[in-house]
């Protein structure tokens, strides 16, 4: 089976993209099903995944309980994964996980479902820091922070495991800051109950991220903008205590945003 190098997943969906054949790739109606996966084995060692794909998909629907099917189906994540068809590469994955749960590779099937989510949820232009991708749908995100978590808690031995971790440290900042994202619209709108839940969401889900900061900070606004004082000097006391040289603060004063009203000082 092959297992893609950890951090290189970039180059390869470049050449996968480059190498896929256009030639047909349909089986022969009667070919046996070690020539079948042999031919697949070939596919995937020349680059051709799509080609891969036709033959790993034939071989596990005419020979689901044969002498490759098991390796057959994880190598079709594989292949599903390298020709950008992310939403197929998690269904086989999670395909795989549920017909053999207690299989020696099972690990890599978790993870590989992560890994296709995580694509999903990334834009080119992110590189470019052209996007935040913060302010856009995260479901598949959310997903690839839910399937590494699994990863992570199942599996804390595998080989997948610190790759999953960093990737979660990455998806968390993320996903934390879509939060803010959505607080901060709420505050704009005068919604500002629905901006403090917003930000208690972020200190409860996401403590260790860089967005609890801010988060506090949104918390000083909302309570300002419902006119209690009390609450607002509470968050921001905590605020101060964690994050003294936020951007919002003048010292012990903090200068409100998007809220009609005086700054706060403790």
């Amino acid at each position: 089976m092959r297992f893609p190098s950890l951090g290189t997943f970039g180059a390869l969906l470049l050449s996968g993209a480059l190498l896929a054949g256009c030639a047909s790739n349909e089986p022969a109606p009667d070919i046996q099903e070690q020539d079948l996966y042999q031919q697949a084995q070939e596919s995937l060692d020349a680059g051709r995944y799509s080609t891969a794909v036709t033959r790993l998909e034939a071989l596990d629907t005419r020979f689901p309980f044969g002498r490759y099917a098991e390796q057959a189906q994880l190598e079709l994540i594989y292949a599903y994964y390298q020709t950008e068809d992310w939403e197929q590469a998690r269904a086989a994955a999670s395909r795989f996980i549920r017909l053999h749960p207690d299989h020696e590779q099972v690990d890599y099937a978790y993870y590989m479902r992560g890994l296709a989510a995580y694509q999903a949820g990334r834009f080119s232009l992110e590189g470019l820091e052209l996007i935040d991708i913060s302010k856009r749908d995260l479901g598949a995100t959310r997903d690839a922070n839910v399937d590494f978590g699994e990863l992570v808690r199942r599996f804390p031995e595998s080989p997948y495991a610190a790759d999953a971790r960093q990737r979660i440290v990455y998806l968390r900042n993320v996903l934390s800051r879509h939060e803010l994202q959505v607080a901060d619209f709420y505050l704009r709108k005068g919604a500002y109950l629905a901006a403090i839940n917003r930000g208690k969401w972020v200190l409860e889900h996401y403590p260790q991220t860089p967005a609890t900061r801010d988060a506090l900070a949104v918390m000083v606004e909302g309570y300002m903008g419902l006119n209690m004082p009390e609450r607002a000097r509470d968050a921001l006391q905590t605020l101060i205590d964690n994050d003294p040289d936020n951007a919002r603060l003048d010292g012990k004063t903090f200068e409100p945003e998007h809220v009609d009203a005086k700054p706060l000082t403790l």
